[in-house]
């Protein structure tokens, strides 16, 4: 009876979702943006390079961008860059679409009430439209505008845990990219890897995802293999 009542004692799981390739189709849309946003600069790189580096802080990835052109890094060239970024993925947001078995998957979760989150290197006024296809509550969001540094560093994950008043211990990281799961393994918590933003299995599992998914509804359809009933 004490084991049981000790078990009965112990928080829940919940699950914290990076947004990007891993509830809404944009991962691409993103490299892009980043490449017109180079361009405006007369400067030229190729896609899958970009793509390389998508799920970092924006800050942080144009700065990786720079040094892989052997360009100058300052602080006015970062923020136009981070400026032309923005501007060109809200002329692509449009083409922007949920990613299969994201709303299923979370409304899911809620109806067994297991707490969840999203936790976004993407600053709120970029992220605007694809917030909106998921009708989230302004509560349900970390975003960057939040924290003094994004991922690969743990701070939106940590801040969404203190969100969802869980221990780091018991929380499920869902991402798409290296990028996550690195920032989930710092935070303590345990990454979930899904294809849908275009790194490989394996390269997730490297980074630290205990588990690998094609996309949501790959994930919905597995969740008891990771203890949760929904």
């Amino acid at each position: 009876m004490k084991i049981a009542q000790t078990l009965e004692s112990l928080p829940a799981g919940g699950f914290v979702f990076d947004l990007d390739g891993t509830l809404v189709d944009s991962a691409y849309q993103h490299a892009f943006a980043w490449q017109q946003a180079l361009q405006i600069e007369r400067l030229y790189l190729s896609l899958w390079h970009i793509h390389r580096h998508i799920g970092m802080s924006g800050a942080l990835l144009t700065e990786q961008l720079l040094r892989l052109l052997g360009c100058e890094i300052s602080t006015d060239r970062v923020e136009r860059l981070q400026q032309h970024h923005a501007q060109a993925y809200k002329r692509l947001a449009a083409t922007v679409e949920l990613l299969p078995g994201a709303l299923e998957l979370l409304r899911s979760l809620r109806a067994a009430r297991i707490e969840w989150i999203i936790a976004t290197s993407g600053y709120r006024r970029t992220a605007e439209h694809d917030l909106g296809l998921l009708e989230l509550a302004e509560s349900a969001v970390v975003s960057r505008d939040d924290v003094q540094h994004a991922k690969p560093n743990p701070d939106v994950f940590l801040l969404a845990a203190m969100r969802l008043q869980l221990p780091p211990a018991s929380i499920f990281v869902v991402g798409d990219s290296v990028w996550d799961m690195l920032a989930a393994r710092r935070a303590g918590m345990f990454g979930v890897g899904l294809l849908s933003g275009g790194y490989g299995a394996e390269e997730l599992e490297r980074a630290g995802a205990a588990r690998v998914y094609e996309d949501p509804a790959d994930l919905l359809a597995h969740l008891h293999e990771l203890g949760i009933r929904v």
